[in-house]
């Protein structure tokens, strides 16, 4: 028997991962079957089963992958912006506009939504808390109003994750994406605290 070294394995790994994202994104990941994306990857069905249990099992993979992509971009924005709010806002939009671009419409929005039933509870909890520490900053700066920031996290979490998946459903994503826009505007001026 012939032993694979760590970095062997990861190269395996990584091979079927950026492999799958490719098909899933072209093709989606109903039309296609285990055989064409092994042999795509140059690789096994052995060496699937070995990473990731199942074709299932490599979804999920390639969903917190580009989970992990995408909060590294919305925390980007957050970082750039000049001000909190203006970083919390932009964060919101741009979370809203992802759902038009390709790979995420088609592999997170529309097929981890078929078959997994969504985002996987950890990146829920983990996006969730990540904005309900920006809530708990915004409240203690005097720009949002008091109010439970595990709460209002939750409520816009799954605010924004309903509307990308309206917005990626259908061929009318663009007009929805600009109404989806303009009802966060109206749901973000709600949590500002009057002056």
């Amino acid at each position: 028997m012939v032993r694979r070294t760590r970095a062997e394995m990861e190269e395996t790994r990584a091979s079927l991962l950026a492999t799958a994202r490719k098909v899933f994104s072209e093709r989606g990941y109903a039309d296609t079957s285990m055989d064409e994306l092994t042999a795509q990857a140059g690789l096994t069905r052995g060496a699937l089963y070995h990473h990731f249990g199942d074709k299932r099992g490599l979804l999920i993979a390639v969903v917190e992958q580009i989970d992990a992509e995408m909060d590294d971009r919305l925390q980007t924005i957050s970082d750039r912006a000049e001000d909190p709010w203006e970083g919390f806002r932009s964060r919101c939009r741009a979370y809203l506009e992802m759902a038009l671009e390709p790979e995420i419409q088609r592999i997170v929005l529309r097929d981890a939504r078929a078959v997994l039933g969504g985002a996987t509870p950890d990146s829920q909890r983990h996006c969730v808390a990540s904005m309900q520490a920006m809530i708990q900053d915004l409240i203690h700066q005097g720009i949002v109003a008091d109010a439970s920031p595990q709460a209002l996290a939750s409520l816009i979490y799954g605010s924004l994750a309903e509307a990308a998946f309206w917005i990626a459903d259908g061929d009318e994503g663009p007009e929805r994406l600009i109404k989806g826009l303009v009802a966060l505007e109206l749901l973000l001026r709600g949590l500002l605290l009057e002056r």
